[in-house]
């Protein structure tokens, strides 16, 4: 290919992703006014994203055998004419359970994009020009990054919810017709691979059920509910039945020996973290300052997409300054930044401003885009080009599974936390308080009277959320703090 053909190859694959991530992301912006929409329930309502999840955890593992079998320009052209089909279904979708359907299938279509555009850059461009390739290509996604909070905001205030999905619907069938001019890579399928089914079947119910315990726990109050159980039992059977099978099959679905290129295998472990750090504030962010703050939704939007904002200048950085130094450096230097960021957002209180949320926000982007090009160049560069694709789809599974561990850890350990300390707080809501024998100093928080006590309860509520949620950012400094000497253990990948 000339150098042309690549750079066309590389701007396709950089807007069909980050329109991917943009669709996607869109929609966790406008769930309140889908909940309105559909007159659901919370826990009704969280099934659009939980179909989502479902359904890319299927498909991530699945890439690098589609890819094997059927080659990746008419898989990759298969799965963006189908991701944009089913968004023109969401957004005619009539009922909840029909939406949460289309949802299923557009997550479905879109998750080999993500793996498979990577493996063909890395495929098509000299080892020496990986790092700046991915660091271009990163550029797809935090975009969407930055426009889905942004848009989705916006949409959600001011028009019809059908238009979350409708927006993308343009970009992608542009995108579908510039992967059928441009992309003439070399076909790379084996006709004689076979998938093997039981091992894709195994992984595909564990890691559904795993995705379902950690997306309906806290809603089902974890293991007092027997179908969490059941879901926590069939995970474990199925992973210890896929394991087994991988390590005794002449075909497995997914090949061990990518475990013994030891870059790859510590890139995972880094990888499954930088999942847990890559979404966790996305998450908690907006119910923090929605409920604690008060802040409308598209002021939330606003503040997520300076993240988005970090994660570019991160990118633009790392491009322009230090794209000559060892990748473990670079990784250990964006870890470094993330433990700062969780340190710094450990010390919000009740009254934090705007302007310190927004600017620990765009830290937090500006680490995470300092980590995720070097992370992709140490965990692919030294595999042999015949796992790539297969390296990139677990690679992917692997983050995925780290962001959905992560968060519902957080999310729980959130809920639990203020629980504790709201029970602590109120024991000094009593006559005997020495505070109360001194007549006015209990301010306007004065326990006489039942009013007063709903008011006081009110504030402690606030409070000890609010020390959950500190607790959560130390909890979000001690994950990046203990991989960061990780990326050391990696060897130092020839890129020429």
């Amino acid at each position: 290919m000339t150098n042309a053909q690549k750079l066309a190859v590389l701007i396709t694959l950089t807007v069909t992703v980050g329109t991917f991530v943009t669709t996607i992301t869109i929609a966790n912006v406008s769930l309140p006014q889908l909940q309105g929409a559909f007159a659901a329930t919370q826990d009704q309502i969280t099934w659009i994203i939980t179909a989502t999840l479902v359904a890319q955890a299927i498909a991530t593992p699945l890439s690098g055998w589609l890819d094997n079998k059927f080659g990746r320009r008419r898989i990759l052209l298969i799965c963006a004419t189908s991701f944009t089909s089913f968004s023109i279904l969401c957004g005619l979708a009539s009922t909840l359970e029909e939406l949460v359907v289309w949802r299923f299938f557009q997550g479905l279509s879109g998750a080999p994009l993500v793996p498979l555009s990577q493996a063909i850059l890395v495929t098509i461009y000299p080892k020496e020009q990986h790092g700046k390739v991915l660091v271009f290509w990163m550029f797809g996604p935090i975009i969407g990054s930055i426009l889905a909070p942004l848009v989705g905001g916006f949409i959600s205030e001011d028009y019809s919810w059908r238009w979350v999905f409708m927006l993308s619907v343009p970009p992608a069938i542009l995108c579908v017709m510039s992967l059928f001019i441009f992309m003439k890579t070399p076909q790379t399928q084996q006709q004689g691979k076979k998938l093997d089914w039981l091992g894709f079947i195994s992984l595909s119910i564990c890691v559904t059920a795993l995705q379902l315990v950690l997306d309906r726990g806290q809603l089902l109050d974890w293991f007092d509910s027997p179908i969490i159980i059941f879901g926590a039992l069939l995970a474990a059977v199925t992973f210890y039945l896929f394991v087994s099978h991988v390590c005794t099959s002449d075909n497995p679905f997914l090949d061990p020996r990518l475990l013994r290129d030891r870059n790859y295998a510590v890139g995972i472990l880094l990888g499954l973290t930088f999942g847990m750090l890559y979404f966790t504030t996305f998450v908690l962010q907006p119910t923090m300052l929605q409920s604690l703050r008060g802040y409308p939704d598209s002021l939330i939007g606003l503040i997520q997409a300076t993240r988005g904002l970090g994660l570019l200048a991160g990118a633009i950085f790392l491009l322009l300054f230090l794209k000559n130094l060892d990748p473990r450096f670079n990784i250990f230097l964006g870890f470094l930044i993330e433990v700062i960021t969780g340190l710094g957002m450990s010390q919000f209180d009740i009254n934090m401003t705007i302007s310190t949320v927004t600017w620990f926000t765009i830290l937090q982007g500006f680490g995470l885009g300092m980590i995720w090009s070097p992370l992709m160049v140490l965990a692919l560069a030294t595999l042999d080009i015949r796992y790539v694709s297969e390296g990139a789809s677990v690679f992917h599974l692997m983050r995925n599974i780290g962001s959905s561990v992560h968060i519902a850890a957080t999310a729980t350990f959130v809920v639990r936390s203020s629980k504790e300390n709201y029970s602590i707080l109120v024991e000094s809501l009593n006559p005997f308080n020495e505070i109360y024998a001194f007549q006015g100093a209990a301010g306007n928080w004065s326990i006489s009277g039942s009013s007063n006590l709903v008011l006081v309860s009110e504030e402690i509520g606030r409070q000890a959320a609010m020390i959950g949620y500190i607790n959560a950012y130390y909890l979000y400094a001690l994950a990046a703090l203990i991989v960061m000497p990780l990326a050391f253990f990696a060897k130092k990948p020839r890129l020429n």
